[in-house]
């Protein structure tokens, strides 16, 4: 037996599942699912058996569906048993609740009744693609699964072209092909990219390429499982000399050395010091 009955106080535990292997949970996580009150889930075939696995029993308890399709019934019941003084966990079908799965209207119930909101953190297949993709890690904006229909998806990815970080996205097998098409499109075919396959389970795959040798090898695929993709950060054109001093010159009529140079390196995303010695340069020709 590798969970404890642990006394919990009234509220909603949201439950980080595996997205993969079973032995991802972590242990307070079984310990939530063993000790709650009242147990949801967004598909209770899939919790049952995970907690089967791990050995944790229903003890009589149900596990009511809350999913984007149950409509606020379920929601009301699970707030209606907070109030009552019960506690609620509450576990996606994978990975963390509300990452492009159900829980977000239950969270905002529940935040906006004041009642007790806590989380037992788990896995995620945004952070695991991140860690396997092999692109910057520094900054990342995650957009979710993209719209079905080719006009939209081209233009919602075109507004993420100047995103200074890497962009990862959920996305179906079946349209992988035709998202990888679009992104070579929309953003320039060298773009590096990774789509990662099936993470933490045995057939798992991460195929790193450009956007266009990716797109290629898509073409004529049909992959099997869950994919994320990761797609590099775009490179913003490169300041001249003449502009980089024409706007310091601009900046330092009105403004302090530190504010002016302040200024100038967040407006062209330069490193301060390299703006700061363009000044001291620029200080000297004045002299």
């Amino acid at each position: 037996m590798n969970y404890q009955k642990v006394p919990l106080s009234a509220g909603l535990y949201f439950v980080g599942v595996p997205i993969g292997t079973a032995r991802d949970i972590t242990l307070r996580a079984l310990d939530v699912l063993a000790s709650a009150d009242v147990l949801a889930a967004e598909d209770t075939r899939s919790l049952r058996r995970l907690m089967e696995i791990h050995g944790v029993p229903l003890d009589g308890r149900r596990v009511l569906a809350l999913h984007d399709h149950s409509g606020t019934g379920v929601q009301d019941k699970l707030l209606a048993a907070i109030r009552d003084g019960r506690s609620v966990a509450y576990a996606s079908e994978a990975g963390m609740p509300l990452i492009a799965d159900p829980g977000f209207e239950l969270s905002r119930a529940v935040s906006q009744a004041d009642l007790m909101l806590t989380c037992a953190p788990g896995p995620s297949a945004v952070l695991t693609a991140l860690a396997l993709a092999g692109l910057p890690t520094d900054a990342f904006f995650f957009a979710g699964f993209l719209p079905n229909a080719k006009s939209a998806r081209l233009t919602a990815l075109q507004k993420l072209k100047d995103v200074q970080g890497t962009l990862v996205f959920y996305e179906s097998p079946k349209r992988v092909g035709a998202m990888l098409r679009d992104a070579a499109k929309a953003l320039g075919e060298e773009r590096p990219a990774a789509v990662c396959r099936e993470l933490t389970k045995k057939f798992e795959e991460v195929r790193r390429g450009t956007l266009g040798e990716l797109q290629e090898y898509y073409a004529d695929k049909s992959p099997k499982g869950e994919i994320v993709v990761l797609i590099d950060r775009g490179r913003l054109q490169s300041v001249s000399e003449s502009d980089l001093t024409s706007d310091l010159a601009s900046a330092l009529e009105t403004m302090s050395m530190r504010d002016a140079v302040d200024m100038v390196a967040q407006a062209h995303n330069l490193p301060r010091r390299q703006v700061y010695q363009a000044a001291l340069e620029q200080g000297k020709g004045n002299g």
